[in-house]
């Protein structure tokens, strides 16, 4: 959100340069971190860290190691408002050592068939060095699919079960405003999160944060919500709490990259919480000072310059259907992400159209959607109201024109 557009709602939390920078450094630093459904925790170690380090934030965890982050200081009488993010990211996992030049890796996530084939891979031991591979033949697994990899010739790295396996893909870099880099799903939103909670305590330190504003980060998403469903069964979020789960969403032409972050009022499997999700939006409204998209009777010139959208993502699920299908008010706030779990031309690939071998690629994101989803989380947690003003909306309307029936 520039300075010169930010709404005076907003004015307070609107954030400077300095800021940015950090954000951007922490999106970097945890979007290259390997981790894989149940093996998380460098990531989570990263986070500690961070937690460690502001002495006004208090780290907790439930029984299945899913990580609450809350405030020292919270206002009273408030309901929770929860930012959720999951750790994991599709990658393998060291199964079993053939030999010392061979691995059989299982994959923990959901990846084309086709992306596979002497696909080359970076195999992480406990100590982080790192040896790569190429995948030389696919294998019947019990849960999952796996697949023995070569590793690099003269290798003399040691290995353990349960050592993480990534792509091996270039660093991360920022190319045409986009970021490109290793796992932005869902990694870029924690690191969103964790920034507008960074500021959100900074507001409380003033006393001037009226809500209580916590951040969970769940663990094993990518093989079926795993830890979202443990955090469910555990009781981990309060039964009055209002839930974003965030999450990273591919971008189709309805929903594109750069058209700022989406608020989603559902998924492939089940329509979310509309109370919480129209509350949020209509915080995205006052945010940008208008309305995601434009009428009929308007020109695009009219939508103004802080963007975001509003959409149904029929096509994945999120961990918000867990939550609301548990009885949670619940939604989600997404960013639109390129090249899907790392595969690079994806819609041509799954119409068969592809004329080269499918390829594993970086995924990436817009710079603005990741800076416009923390502008969005830090008004939220400022101020989310009850709903999200269609019955007043309503009656104005009635106000203006009832006089019409009669």
């Amino acid at each position: 959100m520039s300075h010169e557009t930010a709404s005076p709602i907003v004015a307070l939390t609107a954030l400077t340069l300095d800021q940015r920078k950090v954000h951007l450094r922490w999106l970097g630093e945890l979007t290259q971190l390997p981790t894989a459904s149940g093996k998380e925790w460098r990531v989570i170690r990263w986070v500690e860290r961070w937690a460690s380090e502001r002495s006004d934030v208090v780290l907790s965890r439930d029984p299945s190691g899913n990580i609450t982050l809350s405030l020292a200081r919270v206002a009273a009488g408030s309901r929770p408002v929860y930012f959720t993010g999951h750790l994991d990211h599709p990658a393998f996992v060291v199964e079993r050592i053939v030999s010392p030049s061979t691995l059989e890796l299982s994959f923990r996530g959901g990846v084309m068939d086709d992306y596979f084939k002497e696909a080359k891979v970076a195999v992480y031991n406990a100590r982080d060095e790192v040896v790569k591979g190429t995948i030389t033949e696919s294998l019947q697994g019990p849960a999952f699919k796996h697949y023995l990899v070569e590793l690099a010739s003269g290798s003399t790295m040691h290995h353990a079960l349960g050592d993480v396996g990534v792509w091996d893909l270039p660093r991360a870099e920022v190319k045409d405003g986009n970021f490109h880099t290793l796992a932005c799903d869902d990694l870029a939103a924690v690191a969103a999160a964790l920034a507008a909670f960074d500021v959100l305590r900074a507001i409380a330190a003033r006393g001037e944060l009226r809500q209580d504003v916590r951040v969970l980060l769940t663990r094993a998403e990518e093989i079926g919500f795993i830890g979202a469903i443990a955090a469910v069964k555990h009781g981990t979020i309060p039964a009055d709490a209002r839930v974003m789960a965030l999450e990273n969403s591919r971008s189709f032409a309805e929903s594109p990259i750069g058209g700022g972050p989406i608020v989603r009022v559902g998924d492939r499997l089940s329509v979310f919480s509309p109370t919480l999700t129209d509350a949020i939006a209509a915080r995205a409204e006052q945010v940008a000072g208008g309305a995601s998209t434009v009428t009929a009777a308007q020109k695009a010139s009219a939508l103004p310059a802080w963007k975001w959208q509003r959409k149904l993502m029929a096509g994945g699920a999120c961990e918000a259907s867990v939550f609301f299908h548990s009885g949670l008010e619940a939604t989600c706030v997404c960013l639109p992400l390129g090249n899907y779990h790392n595969m690079g031309d994806l819609a041509a690939v799954q119409a068969g159209t592809n004329t080269t071998r499918p390829t594993i690629e970086r995924e990436f994101i817009g710079v603005s959607d990741y800076e416009g989803l923390v502008d969005l989380l830090v008004a939220c947690g400022v101020h989310l109201p009850a709903a999200g003003g269609m019955g007043d909306r309503l009656e104005r309307l009635w106000k203006q024109h009832a006089e019409i029936l009669k």
